[in-house]
């Protein structure tokens, strides 16, 4: 049977590169996301092997439409990839806490969700958990947004502390700059642009692409003995610790 990957956050930006990667490495893949026509045309783009689930992933109510599209097949590779930066207005204490929930939730909260619904599904040997995080995690500058992406750290190493004699892997892919998502949109300036590139050792930019090869080898027979592990894509941006 072919095998099957769920990818949230999967119609645009990172989680649109993944997908179609994993479609072309011949997996079967659900993408979820909140949006019907994003995801509808991130189905077209990655081809017939993609379905879409049009679901709000930081909401236990909207997760069983997920599983329901699995449909009881085994998952061999799950994708948390959902995640956004949320601003916010933080002048009174109500502002900080609304606002330190919104990041929490749609950064940490989708992740727990969708795995503990799939957990059960997942592939024993051999399942693949893999959670986008962020060079904020590991540099600061992103208030509440680098916190719940750090969090996601200590999330995926519990993961694979508890399911590794299951034969399944947990590990957390934080990217640095990456361009043509929708991250930035109305917030990036040239200057920004610029000063990240410039912090960057390759001088240049990430792109969706190269978070989705990182996953490829992760999922890949090369990734087999990974677990536990936050793997930088950065451009030596922020140097490997």
């Amino acid at each position: 049977m072919t095998r099957l990957a769920v990818v949230t956050g999967g119609g645009t930006g990172i989680g649109k590169a993944t997908a179609g990667m994993l479609a072309g490495e011949g997996f079967d893949v659900i993408i979820v996301g909140r949006r019907p026509d994003v995801l509808a045309d991130a189905v077209k783009w990655i081809g017939p092997q993609a379905t879409a689930v049009t679901a709000d992933a930081a909401d236990p109510a909207q997760i069983p439409a997920v599983v329901e599209a699995v449909a009881g097949r085994t998952v061999d590779v799950l994708v948390n990839n959902a995640g956004a930066f949320l601003p916010g207005d933080e002048e009174t204490l109500e502002g900080v806490a609304a606002r330190w929930r919104a990041n929490l939730d749609s950064n940490v909260l989708t992740a727990v969700l969708m795995t503990t619904a799939l957990l059960p599904q997942l592939r024993r040997p051999g399942g693949k958990i893999i959670l986008t995080s962020s060079i904020a995690a590991q540099r600061g500058g992103g208030g509440p947004y680098s916190a719940a992406k750090a969090a996601l750290h200590g999330y995926a190493l519990d993961l694979a502390t508890r399911h590794g004699g299951e034969g399944i892997t947990a590990n957390v892919i934080a990217p640095g700059y990456v361009t043509d998502s929708e991250f930035f949109l109305g917030r990036m300036t040239p200057e920004g642009h610029q000063s990240r590139v410039d912090a960057t050792l390759v001088k240049r930019a990430g792109v969706p692409a190269d978070i989705a090869e990182a996953v490829r080898w992760l999922v890949g027979p090369g990734g087999s003995f990974v677990t536990g592990q936050i793997i930088n894509v950065n451009g030596g941006s922020v140097l490997g610790r």
